[in-house]
């Protein structure tokens, strides 16, 4: 029995199954995350086997050049660079600032990829095509990537609105009772790319503002509200192991478990820059913080004492 049909479906099962968890793995922590990093592992590792079983199946591998171990080499930059370019694409509305980069960066290593694995000769056209349509890609990945940051309605955490910040960051808790009318809500979502979306918000002084936050990860994140000096002074606190740092100052934080929403209702008092933060280790350090910034407004500040309420538990 003539089994060559199945061979050869089995190489193109693997080579873009390989494709898949490196795209996959790109935008969903590929810098960060070591379950990622796994996955993109396997992912070149499934790609590479493939290419091998392609060449063995090719009527004239001996023409390939450079055998099978350079297949196998330039096979496996072939799959990072297309991992790169559908992982960049697949994931745009949900991380636009690191798809800008991704998706461009995946187009000219595949180019490099295929050139150096191809028998034809690179001619003055290859060159003319690399740079148009690398500079069309590139362009075109900045300019998707500064529409969703004017229009964040589209952007994957769905965000409605600017998000927020009380006086110092870190509001205390109320003692007794505190009304409170809320001004808006604010969706904020967080993920194991280790990224707020959107990671930029801004509110006005005095403002009360709900904010919608949620884990849309397999591992629990926290949003931490305040000044970079309190940030970096938590951040240090939580590296060094001390159980008080998780109180943070005073109760402008929430921590969502893996798939869950929670709600924090926080009033900024007065305006200036602000850091939202997840302070988990290791989640800090790998980039998951973002700007507040709290204008000058004319919405008077609620009375009493600003207060962010965590309504962790509530579950959507």
């Amino acid at each position: 029995m003539n089994f060559a049909f199945q061979h050869h479906h089995g190489a193109m099962l693997l080579k873009y199954s390989g494709i898949s968890f490196i795209s996959g793995a790109v935008n969903h922590g590929f810098f960060s995350g070591e379950r990622s990093l796994w996955t993109a592992a396997i992912g070149i590792v499934l790609f590479v086997i493939g290419a091998a079983m392609e060449h063995r199946l090719s009527d004239n591998p001996q023409e390939q050049p450079g055998g099978l171990l350079q297949t196998l080499a330039l096979g496996a930059l072939l799959s990072i660079g297309l991992g790169f370019f559908t992982g960049g694409l697949q994931h745009f509305p949900d991380s636009p600032a690191r798809s800008a980069w991704v998706v461009p960066l995946g187009f000219f290593i595949s180019v490099l990829a295929l050139a150096l694995n191809s028998p034809h000769e690179w001619r003055p056209g290859s060159t003319v095509y690399t740079v148009l349509v690398g500079l069309l890609v590139t362009a075109g990945s900045y300019g998707a990537w500064q529409w969703l940051e004017r229009h964040p309605q589209y952007l994957g955490g769905h965000s409605h609105g600017a998000g927020a910040a009380d006086d110092h960051g870190h509001a205390p808790a109320p003692q007794g009772m505190l009304a409170q009318v809320v001004s808006r809500s604010v969706e904020v979502r967080m993920d194991d790319t280790m990224r707020f979306t959107p990671d930029s918000l801004q509110v006005q002084a005095g403002e009360t503002v709900r904010l919608v936050v949620h884990n849309a990860g397999q591992v629990a994140h926290e949003l931490v509200l305040g000044t970079d000096e309190e940030i970096r002074e938590h951040a240090e606190d939580m590296k060094k192991g001390k159980d008080h740092a998780h109180s943070h100052a005073g109760g402008a934080a929430i921590t969502v478990p893996a798939g869950q929403t929670g709600e924090l209702v926080v009033t900024f008092a007065r305006a200036g820059a602000l850091q939202m933060a997840c302070l988990i280790p290791g989640h800090y350090e790998a980039g998951m913080r973002g700007k507040v910034q709290v204008l000058e407004g004319a919405v008077a500040p609620t009375q009493g004492k600003p207060a962010a309420h965590d309504h962790s538990t509530h579950k959507h």
